[in-house]
């Protein structure tokens, strides 16, 4: 890269103030994330860092915990689902060998399933780049339901915006191949592409900020918790449901409001769950807006065609509840089957199952890292909530898939 490319690339670089990747999945539930000081690091999406590293490590299938008692014909259909994009993606051709076997299964027998995965994969069990840690966090997200309507009223004062018309988009890749599926954001002023606006910012735009609003809900804290999800669905005066997905974001960082409120002695550890948070909001309504404020990061959303269907996860097919995870792309290849061996939301009771690596988020950093989606509705957003455990992984692979 050229002197001249650098101080182009470090300009732009500045503008976007350290954007993260778009969705932001159980934040208040991981470690504080790296402070990020303007122009410090590309201030990027990141899903393909050379800089990281992991080792995948050849394993027995006994050596997963509970493979034999999985009842995998609740992961096939989930699976199959996976075949549509995977054929496109890295280790294209090994994937679709291995999903034409697939497509000859007989999807009511558990154990031809069982057969059909010991035959045509094989088991890695994923470990640092040092080998050091082949345990990791294992954390829950959900599709909230949140209540709302079409017009803003007197109920529902708190707008869901689409994607803004002033949202600026860079692609770096098209400026400088080497940073190709890299991306920062601002908005244009005057002949300027400055950082785009913050959440307090956006917020204070009021009727000027110009992007459709799909709805307006009655509550600041579940619709902050919406964007936080990436997904929701918003159940209007008739009845009928709104289905709300991830459109973009505003190139800022996410800020834990958790970790802020124990910071500051407002909470403890212990209590900085979502529901904890959610219990600190109602009781302090004053002091809510400076809270959510100080995440300056804003998600904005899409309306979706009514389905019974899960959310569209990063792989872009539908998530299944208690089948699909989140994981950062740069360890395991989205799309792949993963099984996975950690324990139920605040207990000791042993959660091993086939899941499919069917989604991303900007909190899921990390070789031995999954976000386990438990589906819609307030009692999924419970176990979401107390998620936080202890877990290991093992990423399945067609025998023949080229893993470097």
């Amino acid at each position: 890269m050229s002197k001249l490319q650098t101080a182009i690339l470090a300009a732009t670089l500045a503008l976007a103030a350290c954007a993260v990747p778009p969705r932001i999945v159980s934040p208040e539930t991981t470690a504080k994330a790296p402070d990020c000081p303007p122009c410090a690091e590309a201030a990027a999406d990141k899903p393909a860092a050379p800089a990281f590293s992991r080792v995948f490590t050849l394993a027995a299938w006994s050596e997963l915990p509970g493979w034999q008692e999985d009842d995998l014909s609740a992961a096939w259909q989930p699976f199959l689902k996976s075949c549509q994009a995977l054929r496109s993606r890295a280790g294209g051709a090994s994937w679709q060998q291995a999903c034409a076997h697939a497509a000859e299964v007989d999807a009511r027998s558990a154990e031809a399933i069982r057969r059909y995965f010991e035959n045509v994969m094989q088991p890695y069990a994923v470990s640092t780049d040092d080998r050091s840690a082949v345990e990791g966090m294992i954390t829950g997200y959900y599709e909230p339901l949140l209540q709302g309507s079409r017009q803003r009223d007197k109920r529902n004062l708190y707008p869901v915006h689409g994607v803004p018309d002033n949202l600026l988009t860079v692609e770096l890749g098209d400026l400088f191949p080497e940073l190709k599926g890299k991306r920062v954001r601002g908005r244009i002023e005057g002949n300027k592409v400055v950082p785009y606006w913050s959440r307090g910012e956006i917020a204070a735009q009021g009727k000027r900020l110009p992007a459709k609003t799909l709805a307006w809900v009655d509550d600041a804290v579940e619709l902050f918790f919406l964007q936080i999800q990436g997904s929701g669905r918003i159940r209007l005066p008739d009845g009928s449901l709104l289905r709300v997905n991830y459109a973009d974001q505003n190139g800022h960082p996410y800020r834990s409001i958790g970790r802020l409120l124990v910071d500051r002695g407002d909470l403890k550890l212990e209590e900085a769950s979502m529901q904890g948070i959610q219990a600190w909001a109602r009781a302090n309504p004053a002091r809510l807006d400076e809270l959510l404020n100080a995440n300056p990061s804003y998600v904005f959303f899409r309306e979706m065609p009514a389905s019974d269907d899960g959310p569209l996860g990063a792989l872009g097919v539908p998530l299944t509840a208690e089948r699909s995870i989140a994981v950062d792309p740069r360890s395991i290849p989205l799309g792949a089957p993963v099984f996975l061996a950690t324990t139920r939301p605040n207990s000791a009771q042993p959660l091993n199952r086939l899941m499919l690596a069917q989604d991303t988020g900007g909190a899921i950093r990390g070789a031995v890292r999954a976000d386990f989606f438990w589906g819609f509705g307030k009692e999924a957003g419970n176990l979401a909530g107390r998620m936080k455990q202890r877990g290991r992984m093992w990423v399945l692979l067609p025998r023949g898939y080229p893993l470097d």
